[in-house]
């Protein structure tokens, strides 16, 4: 039979591991490759608990009950610092998820999408992209160095203190655009390749205006895109990881993390 002392001994224990998992399990819903919807509830509960197993011993957990009001900010506070450094890398996979939507517009394969539970209806060439972006980011070992990141987190951000927010918030509102340029960048030579047949057709068209050019410049656009997509793989392969390294710059360089 549990005596009170050891029952209070538990609840300060459970309350003590508490605030690292709630770091943890925030970063695992918000960051790339964890927040998957392939890895089901229980992976990902089992790999937020193995973590916080690792880093419990190491943190200095202050006693704050959870029940008070300046617990449950300290709770808010773990959520947000966990969701801000997903949410860093969540730019590069929106970049990469926009550069792949330009990319099958300007070939006319926008209509050829496949649902993803995680975007929503997304475009042949950005589900394909998405897949290469995430080999990429596990070629880099970006999963390793986020989780060491995170780890470090709790060095340099103690439980029960709180990050310079307003200087987070100044380093994302730099960031968000990067969804843009980084979008442009990947997809840049595709558009320069496709805006150049395009002006084929047109000359096409003012040269022989009897020519139906849906029949002829659709098959034409969507052979040459897929000639240019096939040639310019490796070059996207490079910007890719150019686009992911770019991400773990800006989660490093977050003040306090």
């Amino acid at each position: 039979m549990i005596n009170g002392g050891s029952l209070d001994e538990i609840m300060a224990l459970i309350a003590a591991f508490m605030w690292p998992l709630t770091r943890i399990s925030a970063f695992i819903l918000a960051a790339p490759l964890f927040s998957l919807d392939v890895i089901n509830l229980r992976i990902r509960i089992v790999v937020a608990l193995v973590l916080t197993l690792f880093v419990f011993e190491a943190v200095a957990v202050p006693e704050i009950d959870p029940f008070t009001a300046a617990g449950l900010g300290q709770l808010m506070v773990q959520a947000l610092i966990g969701i801000a450094m997903g949410f860093a890398l969540q730019v590069v996979t929106a970049a990469v998820v926009v550069g792949g939507e330009a990319i099958s517009n300007a070939i006319g394969l926008g209509f050829a999408s496949m649902v993803d539970p995680n975007l929503g209806n997304v475009p042949l060439v950005a589900q394909f992209l998405m897949i290469l972006s995430t080999l990429i980011f596990l070629t880099m070992g970006g999963h390793l160095f986020v989780i060491q990141l995170l780890f470090e987190s709790f060095q340099s951000i103690p439980i029960g203190t709180t990050p310079p927010l307003d200087e987070w918030f100044d380093i994302f509102l730099r960031w968000i655009p990067f969804i843009f340029t980084g979008a442009i960048n990947l997809a840049l030579s595709m558009m320069v390749a496709l805006l150049v047949v395009n002006i084929g057709l047109g000359v096409i068209t003012r040269s022989a205006p009897s020519l139906n050019i849906i029949a002829v410049g659709f098959p034409a656009i969507l052979l040459v895109g897929l000639l240019a997509l096939n040639l310019n793989i490796t070059a996207m392969v490079y910007t890719i990881e150019r686009l992911w390294q770019s991400g773990l710059d800006v989660l490093q360089s977050l003040p306090g993390a």
